[in-house]
């Protein structure tokens, strides 16, 4: 019976398994530092492999580097021993939402959903910190250190003397940003659908930067815009020169071919008042059907220059000519320039009941009615446009919202509800996953509930905020909150309460180290003396729903599916995504001693996708032996492992 690896995945290995499939002479293989076998790339060949030359040395080439890159990669792509422990009594519908908010480091807590959610995330949205030219929360253990920095770039003299001036403004502020971004964006890609897209909330400090490291990871195609938003439209008062009244959110998508990256908004105010017809199919406004511009003529588009034919009495439109439609009408623009028309004969003649044509002085026009409702109910949509003034989405309505929830103004900062809001209808339909994994005070969960109450739909979130300790002279601190992801989880707890169906609610993971001891991963390495106490591979203090979570992710089961517990043969056993019976589930674990033939047999029946049990949970080396045979004899479709 196999073993679950119970770690995060070894990204760089996958990636390897790849590159070997189109090369398998650039793989060799290597020792890691525990001195055990890898496979490893032989990047000279490589090199050779995707040149149409010699390669001898490194050549000039167009890219963004900085001190601390590669370092950030190797973060990215090393594997973890952690896990997440659930917290029922800091979660809200524990068994039936599919919500999560994670307590933790975010490059963690992204390396630990890599199985769960790969390919799985439709949207996400992140307000990173800004880097003003302060040290940050999120350091990585990888981080340069200033004295490092500077000798690499040279700054420091052989008596490490500064040669530069101006400490404050220097590269390594730019240096420490990037290498947190890096590699925190190369594991969130991989979490997207291929028709997911990326906002992410930046001020001038790094935007510049940020597009590049965004154009490198998703791709420069697949850079889409870089909204102005203005969040202070009276200006901030610090600036010295310009009183600033915008920041930016930039916009990346998986893959920019897929037309659902990105939705249109619902037209509304002014866009609304523009249909003001009305007919049995509801109101609609008259577009004109000759296209405008002049480059598409009969010349470029043939098959779109033709005749329309009206009928003068009502101003109804027809393909053909006859007794009724008389008047001949050509996409001709007023002068005599040829353009042509925006359907095709074959559309005009389909979809002819929405055409109308209105005679202006001795000339016909020909329109097409553009009705605000759709077909399903759907308010007509436009293009999200570059610049947003809204006054809903500046920063006062979000310190207004904080206010009602908490009594009291206990973030300084926080973005308005309805700018993510409109980012959500953006990005997402019914049913999608929105990622947050800066949640800040959780105004992405806040935007997502609002509107499975408002459109009665079912999109899902996950929140990731690290326990940043509040500053003790801050408003959050003064309201009792220790940590920002304490009051995090307390701002969605407050939105859940005025609500009780389950999708308002959250299941609270917290990162922790592995529920497995050192003798798990490295039973070779203990020493005989520690032998026997080391007995147990499984920590004392770990509950079973723990030790379940962290199979979940080891095997990529969703994180969200429904959790039961059901007692056969006297011991505890979890059924995940079962029916009422407890057949079908996509997993069955028991993490109980003692466990017998009987059984083994009675969750075989049941016919699950996977069952997990402890190495060391059955009554007899027999049983053990019998496990593999029996699941074979009744239900040979079960994958089952030990931990």
């Amino acid at each position: 019976m196999d073993k679950l690896k119970m770690q995060s995945p070894d990204l760089s290995q996958q990636k390897i398994s790849k590159i070997r499939s189109l090369f398998p002479n650039c793989v060799t293989e290597a020792r890691d530092s525990n001195g055990e076998l890898k496979l490893a790339i032989d990047f000279d060949l490589l090199k050779q492999e995707l040149s149409g030359s010699i390669v001898e040395a490194p050549q000039e080439r167009y890219h963004l580097n900085w001190p601390g890159k590669r370092d950030a990669l190797l973060a990215a792509n090393t594997p973890l021993a952690k896990t997440f422990r659930p917290l029922r009594n800091k979660s809200v519908n524990f068994d039936t939402t599919e919500n999560l908010f994670i307590e933790g480091d975010n490059l963690e807590a992204l390396k630990l959903l890599q199985e769960s959610y790969l390919g799985r995330v439709k949207m996400i949205y992140i307000d990173p910190p800004y880097n003003t030219g302060n040290d940050f929360i999120y350091r990585d253990d990888f981080a340069e250190k200033k004295q490092s920095y500077l000798q690499k770039t040279e700054q420091l003299d052989e008596e490490k003397n500064r040669l530069t001036s101006n400490p404050s403004s220097n590269g390594r502020f730019h240096s420490d940003w990037l290498t947190m971004i890096y590699s925190r964006l190369k594991l969130a890609r991989n979490l997207l659908s291929d028709d997911g897209v990326v906002f992410i909330s930046i001020d001038d400090n790094e935007a510049h930067n940020l597009i590049k490291v965004g154009s490198e990871i998703f791709g420069e195609e697949n850079f889409i815009a870089q909204l102005a938003v203005q969040l202070n439209p009276r200006g901030r008062n610090l600036d010295k020169f310009v009183a600033k009244t915008h920041e930016y959110i930039l916009v990346f998508v998986k893959d920019a071919l897929e037309d659902s990256c990105i939705y249109g908004l619902e037209k509304e105010g002014k866009m609304v008042d523009e249909y003001n017809r009305e007919d049995d199919q509801g109101k609609f406004r008259l577009t004109g059907l000759r296209n405008r511009n002049q480059a598409f003529n009969p010349t470029t588009r043939p098959k779109l220059y033709y005749p329309l034919y009206v009928n003068p009495d009502n101003g109804e439109v027809s393909t053909k000519q006859d007794s009724t439609f008389t008047e001949e009408v050509w996409p001709d623009a007023p002068g005599g320039v040829q353009t042509c028309w925006t359907w095709g004969k074959d559309k005009a003649n389909k979809e002819r009941n929405l055409l109308l044509a209105e005679k202006t002085g001795e000339e016909w026009r020909v329109y097409r009615k553009d009705y605000l409702l759709g077909k399903d109910g759907a308010v007509a949509t436009t293009l999200a446009k570059s610049i947003w003034l809204d006054k809903e989405i500046n920063n006062d309505y979000g310190r207004k919202t904080i206010k009602e929830l908490f009594g009291s103004s206990v973030m300084s900062f926080p973005k308005s509800v309805q700018l993510i809001e409109k980012l959500v209808k953006m990005g997402t339909k019914d049913g999608d996953i929105i990622l947050d994994f800066f949640a800040g005070s959780s105004t992405t969960p806040h935007a997502v509930l609002n509107i499975n109450k408002s459109e009665g739909s079912n999109r899902k979130f996950i929140a990731i905020q690290l326990p940043e300790v509040c500053d003790e002279k801050s408003d959050a601190f003064k309201a009792g909150f220790k940590t920002i992801s304490e009051l995090s989880r307390t701002r969605i707890s407050k939105v859940c309460e005025k609500n009780k169906d389950c999708k308002f609610g959250f299941r609270f993971l917290k990162i922790d180290s592995s529920n497995m001891t050192d003798v798990y991963y490295r039973p070779d390495q203990v020493d005989q003396a520690d032998m026997f106490a080391q007995v147990q591979n499984i920590k004392e203090d770990r509950t079973d729903e723990d030790l379940l979570f962290q199979v979940l992710l080891d095997w990529g089961v969703g994180l969200t599916l429904p959790i039961s517990k059901q007692q056969i043969s006297s011991r505890d056993v979890f059924f995940v995504n079962a029916d009422e019976t407890g057949e079908g589930a996509d997993l069955i674990a028991c993490f109980a001693s003692d466990i017998s033939n009987e059984l083994i047999k009675s969750i075989a029946e049941k016919q699950p996708l996977r069952v997990v049990f402890r190495d060391d949970g059955f009554a007899t080396d027999a049983v053990k032996i019998n496990v593999e045979q029996i699941f074979k004899q009744i239900s040979p479709i079960t994958d089952v492992k030990s931990i």
